[in-house]
């Protein structure tokens, strides 16, 4: 397994600090004033369109998990045979061999043997992994740096996907704005994680291992590498979906609206009253020209007044009008003055108009 001491994280942070510090500080910032704008925006549902994004990066976790499993992961001959790192290359492979079917070794294990002889060999086999120990044509236990870049590629390359799903998830055409707002976070940290990898890798000792002893103390570095990072791809796909979900549903991280937009979203509310009003008017034209809906009209405003005149003369109303009165609860004048204003606001602007048209005519 992958071991991270002391001295790798102080490093980590020396080298990650001065980046994800103000990051975090503006962060920080961003939330406390944008949180005193947005108190009174309400909890919504999440976008259909954001259920797309939780899909794709479900997708993507899945395949980060699944990957950590040992079934898609190269063999390692020596957990296979359970044998030293010092074993003779013939007894290592005679015990793979028996284990082969019809104990016959695979094309694979007879281009590894020749490769494999040195202890140096075994430590990279070890760092890189069986792949690159057999394919590269030009790498030498001389210059372990030349299995690092033969690697590079196969390193960089699960990054690259892992990238393209966050770039999915966060992109303007699948997640609008609720979403591409997340989308430099999101690349960020894959660059990050990328970085981190090749930054570990090219800073280990790879020789460590060849001062264990026994098979138990081997660092299978390659395996134990492919494991953290299913695990770190699968960690971040969480966090942006967590991120996404409550940012999404208005419970963290909202953005108040532009005033474009709240005055788009009041010029719709605008026309759709206008609208509804356009429709009243019309059926109300219609109830009027028309005898019997006006006579149905009159007589239920007819009944609706007997009604509520015998609701006001009922015994229980009276005495609780009249309590409300005495106790001070209820404002005669102040209800006198509000249905002055009310109706002010409603007639003032009709009479003006109708002396604008007027004036023309008297002129």
């Amino acid at each position: 397994m992958v071991q991270i001491t002391l001295s790798t994280l102080k490093t980590l942070l020396f080298t990650l600090g001065p980046f994800l510090l103000p990051r975090l500080l503006s962060y920080f910032r961003s939330y406390r004033h944008a949180a005193s704008k947005t108190k009174r925006i309400p909890i919504r549902p999440l976008p259909p369109h954001l259920y797309r994004s939780l899909n794709i990066l479900f997708i993507s976790t899945l395949l980060a998990l699944t990957s950590t499993h040992p079934y898609f992961s190269p063999e390692n001959i020596f957990t296979t045979t359970n044998s030293r790192i010092q074993t003779p290359t013939d007894v290592l492979f005679t015990r793979l061999a028996s284990l082969r079917p019809n104990g016959t070794l695979t094309s694979l294990d007879i281009s590894l043997k020749p490769r494999i002889a040195s202890l140096d060999a075994r430590c990279l086999y070890l760092q890189y992994g069986p792949e690159i120990l057999t394919h590269c044509p030009f790498c030498v236990s001389d210059e372990p740096l030349s299995y690092f870049w033969y690697a590079l590629p196969a390193i960089l390359y699960p990054h690259i996907l892992h990238l393209f799903a966050l770039g999915a998830a966060t992109s303007s055409v699948i997640a609008r704005k609720e979403g591409s707002r997340w989308r430099n976070t999101a690349v960020m940290i894959g660059v990050g994680l990328a970085v981190c990898e090749c930054w570990i890798i090219g800073s280990r000792d790879w020789k460590a291992n060849a001062r264990a002893i026994r098979a138990e103390d081997l660092d299978h570095f390659y395996w134990g590498k492919r494991v953290w990072r299913g695990v770190g791809f699968a960690v971040v796909d969480v966090v942006l979906a967590g991120l996404l979900w409550v940012a999404g549903t208005n419970r963290w991280f909202v953005v108040p609206p532009t005033v474009g937009e709240r005055m788009e979203s009041a010029l719709r509310m605008f026309e759709g009253a206008r609208g509804r009003m356009a429709a009243l008017g019309v059926v109300r034209n219609v109830v009027v020209r028309d005898e019997g809906l006006r006579r149905r009209g009159e007589g239920y405003w007819r009944k609706e007044g007997a009604v509520m005149a015998e609701v006001l003369e009922e015994r229980e109303v009276v005495e609780g009008i009249r309590g409300a009165l005495g106790s001070g609860r209820i404002s005669v004048s102040q209800v006198e003055e509000d249905a002055k204003k009310y109706a002010e606001g409603i007639v003032g602007p009709m009479n003006a108009t109708l002396q604008q048209s007027q004036q023309p005519q008297g002129q």
